[in-house]
């Protein structure tokens, strides 16, 4: 007997997002997920070049005893390819990525870790994260400053204080784990963890197999509103007979699977040097479906008669009035649904045009600070409305522009404009800009804090 992975992924663009700027992976040696950041041209190139670069383990394993230093690897040349990228394009630069990764090893893991995505694990009914946040706000849970229920809700979760940006070395958290049989592992991006609960996630992973239970998770984060993307991989520890390595029901998932950004052929062609894994999921640009039927069986031809019935004068007369009537009766019944529908229509016209009014107030009372623009030449604008569109209308508009170059932003803010920074008021986000114009400030002065562009937090 022995240990195998059983797994499954799934990544979604959530209600907010236009673009999905995740990515995942699932194969028999490695699962990861890879949340991109910098705007909609850049954070899905960071997070595709990442699981691309990792992935190239599950081809290539490395000796048991070499695993944490190819991880280490790895991550570095996740790094080099993104400066490569930036380098033939600055228009890129400030895309990064974090990456949250498990590599198998059959009586062991190897976790390896970059940013605010998470890797759980649940053994015996009990969940526990696997990870540890590297976010401004878990520095202050670590410093008994908040609460962990408080840091759910804090209005600067999102700051990282570590990614892969191609610009800054990255040190990565690596770590061996004993695995058991019937553990059950999950990987996702904030997306989910950001507004699903522990407990929430602990009863969904206790129950089904790893393809249920990444439904259920993803489609209870678009319940929750999903306002950032969502991916989630998940894996059971099964074991089987050494003897019988092809029973089906483990063979199946055999084959790697490829979910988000990493999974998109128009991704794929802005990367040409990057070899990305090959996918077992079909090209969700080409649907492997067949084309509908037109047509069917002639209808039968209804027989024609000609017939002329005498009838005497009186009683044609009388039957020439009750078909009059008749013909007028028919006129009604077929004015009456017009007239129904016309009342309907107008009902509903009425509505909508009030839920337009209610709907353009709401909008109109929304604010929130985003990049002004490309990602790494764009500015820090201040918007009225929500991020998104509808029916391809925008949802908001640029209010004003602070001038402020998002590249001279410490790192952590880049990420956080970059995800948007929801703000009370006008004036409020007039105080956010100006807070982030502090502390660009403090970048450009000859002892610049950690986290500023060049230094080597």
């Amino acid at each position: 007997m022995s240990l195998h992975l059983r797994y499954a992924a799934r990544s979604d663009v959530g209600l907010i997002r236009e673009g999905n700027e995740d990515s995942g992976y699932a194969g028999p040696a490695l699962l990861m997920v890879a949340d991109g950041m910098g705007g909609h041209a850049a954070g899905e190139l960071a997070s595709a070049i990442a699981v691309a670069t990792v992935a190239d383990l599950d081809v290539h394993p490395p000796a048991t005893g070499e695993v944490l230093s190819s991880l280490g690897d790895a991550i570095a040349d996740v790094g080099a390819e993104i400066s490569g990228v930036i380098t033939a394009d600055p228009d890129l630069t400030g895309m990064g990525t974090t990456v949250t990764g498990i590599y198998w090893l059959g009586d062991r893991i190897a976790v390896v870790h970059v940013g605010d995505s998470r890797a759980y694990l649940l053994r015996d009914g009990e969940l526990s994260q696997i990870t540890h946040d590297h976010t401004y706000v878990q520095t202050l849970v670590d410093a008994g400053r908040i609460t962990e229920e408080e840091a759910m809700i804090h209005p600067r979760r999102s700051l990282l204080m570590r990614a892969l940006d191609g610009m800054n070395p990255v040190e990565a958290d690596l770590s061996l784990r004993e695995a058991r049989d019937a553990d059950r592992y999950m990987l996702c991006t904030d997306g989910l963890s950001g507004v699903v609960s522990n407990d929430e996630i602990a009863a969904i992973l206790a129950s089904g197999d790893p393809t249920g239970g990444v439904t259920r998770l993803v489609d209870l984060a678009l319940e929750r509103g999903a306002p950032d993307n969502v991916t989630v991989v998940i894996a059971d520890v099964v074991e089987i007979p050494d003897a019988s390595p092809d029973i089906p029901v483990i063979a199946d998932t055999f084959a790697p699977v490829v979910v988000g950004a990493a999974g998109e052929p128009r991704v794929r062609m802005r990367l040409p040097t990057v070899r990305f894994p090959d996918d077992a999921q079909p090209d969700p640009d080409r649907p492997d479906a067949p084309e509908p039927v037109v047509g069917g069986p002639p209808t039968e031809p209804q027989p024609l008669i000609d017939a002329e019935i005498m009838v005497p004068a009186a009683l044609a007369a009388q039957q020439k009035s009750a078909a009059e009537q008749a013909t007028r009766a028919r006129r009604k019944s077929r004015r009456r649904p017009w007239v129904i529908a016309g009342a309907v229509v107008l009902v509903g016209a009425i509505l909508v045009a009030a839920g337009f009014m209610i709907a353009r107030s709401w909008l109109s009372s929304q604010w929130f600070v985003a990049v002004n623009g490309s990602a790494g030449t764009g500015t820090v604008g201040v918007y009225r409305g929500v991020q998104g569109s509808l029916l391809g209308v925008h949802l908001s508009t640029l209010w004003s522009d602070s001038g402020l170059q998002v590249g001279t932003l410490p790192y952590f803010d880049q990420e956080l404009v970059s995800k948007t920074i929801p703000a009370a008021d006008e004036v409020d986000a007039q105080r956010i800009v100006t807070e982030l114009q502090t502390r660009a400030a403090q970048c450009q002065t000859l002892m610049p804090p950690a986290g500023c562009p060049g230094t080597t937090s």
